[in-house]
């Protein structure tokens, strides 16, 4: 598997944007935004985040903020909808064919991959896939997480020729839901993450897909 792509549905950012950038040095403003925020909000949370604060980090005008986000929390769904896709990204290098001989080892892929975005990704930890952050009325059922945990599954059937089936879904979409909340639970209080709390994610991660892997 090659390539992995989160619903567009429950990625909330890329619509507020006010202006898309079709050019390179627009573009590169955008991130340089992004990349504001991300590192504001590493050091004092999302609550407390206003674009004053992202165009002081960037070094930029407010009016740059405001030309390609009406507001703060356009710029918070944004750096969720970027997270998405670089979490995606992670998940499809951890998923690749030649990475992992069973699925259960990948499973553990995947938790290590997740802990690797808290570690590395600025802003990651507060702001995932977004839910939270997705103000609109919902057009699906389906969670974020549940949108990751189907991304995951199909990887499996097409990589490992696993038979489909609704046990196998419900512990994937199980497995993950662990993953994260443990995995958050580890770098709560600790930036390189609570080497117990990320062992027992692995004890229990095994409980779960013992058999349905």
């Amino acid at each position: 598997m090659s390539n992995l792509e989160l619903s567009s549905s429950l990625l909330a950012g890329s619509a507020l944007i006010r202006n898309e950038p079709v050019q390179a040095r627009s573009t590169a403003r955008l991130a340089a935004l992004l990349d504001a925020a991300a590192a504001v909000i590493d050091e004092i949370g999302y609550e407390r985040l206003t674009t004053a604060m992202v165009a002081d980090r960037a070094g930029a005008s407010i009016g740059t903020v405001y030309r390609y986000f009406p507001d703060r929390i356009a710029v918070l769904q944004a750096l969720a909808t970027r997270n998405s896709e670089r979490l995606a990204s992670r998940l499809a290098e951890e998923l690749a064919p030649e990475r992992h001989a069973t699925p259960a080892a990948a499973m553990h892929g995947v938790l290590t991959a997740v802990a690797d975005m808290f570690r590395h990704e600025p802003g990651y930890p507060s702001i995932r896939v977004g839910d939270v952050l997705d103000l609109r009325p919902p057009v699906s059922a389906e969670t974020a997480n549940g949108a990751v945990a189907t991304m995951i599954t199909d990887a499996f059937i097409a990589r490992f020729g696993v038979r489909d089936s609704a046990e196998l879904r419900g512990a994937v979409a199980t497995a993950y839901e662990l993953i994260d909340a443990f995995v958050a639970r580890a770098f709560a209080r600790n930036r390189d993450g609570d080497k117990a709390l990320l062992a027992e994610a692995s004890r229990v991660l095994d409980a779960v897909i013992d058999g349905k892997l």
